[in-house]
């Protein structure tokens, strides 16, 4: 099993580096969420691999992924059921990029994943979704990325994302956070999302205290691979990053 593991990693590494931009008209045609989910689960991630808000690590009981807490420290803010189970994270929140469409003020989004093609594929955008602690999820809902203080508002035990429900802001963990800033910037590129000035600045200086690493890289290529479009805000980097590695494992 490790061999083929690693097998199916170089094979990804040695994959030619496509950027494929449509500019602010996606292709309608893309995968539902249900689709992205289920894609993701299977080629993208695995049981073993850790979940982006905690760290936490990911076990499976049949086709339902667990949360191991031992494995990352985490406690339970108040739902120990959800926060039991590994949900999907929309990244940047459906409702963020579900406001700025008609179809949300006239039914939200039940309305806009049924009649608008363009919401529908940004909401099964795999590049948009990542693993993460289902009370995390749910804690997260649509608050917006940002930085808290120390002591401000709340944690999972040694969890080291954080939620304050009085500012409405949500922390990430520091590894993901330059993850979380690139898939904003696809967004923006691809899908005409708005970004003010102050998010713009944080996303940027969150993008260069955490670069793309190996494990961002392979994961947008074997993305690309299956939809045909690449983040180019990691892409860019991965040249350098994979030869790196690859120098490194000799």
């Amino acid at each position: 099993m490790l061999k083929s593991k690693v097998t199916l990693a170089v094979c990804v590494l040695l994959l030619p580096l496509h950027v494929f931009a449509f500019g602010n008209h996606p292709k309608p045609d893309g995968m539902t969420f249900r689709e992205a989910k289920q894609f993701l689960k299977q080629s993208v991630h695995q049981p073993g691999d850790r979940d982006e808000y905690c760290g936490c690590k990911i076990t499976a009981s049949g086709k339902k992924w667990l949360v191991d807490w031992e494995s990352c420290g985490y406690i339970p803010r108040k739902n120990a059921e959800r926060a039991s189970r590994i949900e999907w994270e929309h990244v940047v929140p459906a409702s963020e990029f579900g406001q700025q469409r008609q179809c949300w003020q006239q039914g939200g989004r039940k309305n806009c994943s049924a009649k608008d093609a363009i919401f529908a594929a940004m909401e099964g955008d795999p590049h948009n979704l990542v693993p993460v602690v289902g009370e995390v999820n749910g804690d997260r809902g649509n608050l917006k990325y940002g930085m808290l203080a120390r002591e401000q508002g709340v944690g999972y035990g040694h969890c080291p994302s954080r939620v304050d429900f009085k500012t409405n802001v949500f922390m990430p963990n520091p590894s993901f956070r330059g993850n979380a800033a690139r898939t904003y910037f696809y967004f923006r590129q691809r899908y005409g999302l708005t970004l003010s000035k102050q998010r713009e600045q944080l996303f940027a200086a969150w993008s260069r205290q955490d670069p793309v690493d190996a494990k961002e890289c392979i994961r947008n290529r074997v993305i690309a691979k299956k939809t045909g479009v690449s983040n180019p805000f990691v892409a860019q980097q991965c040249d350098s990053v994979l030869a790196a590695v690859r120098v490194g494992a000799r």
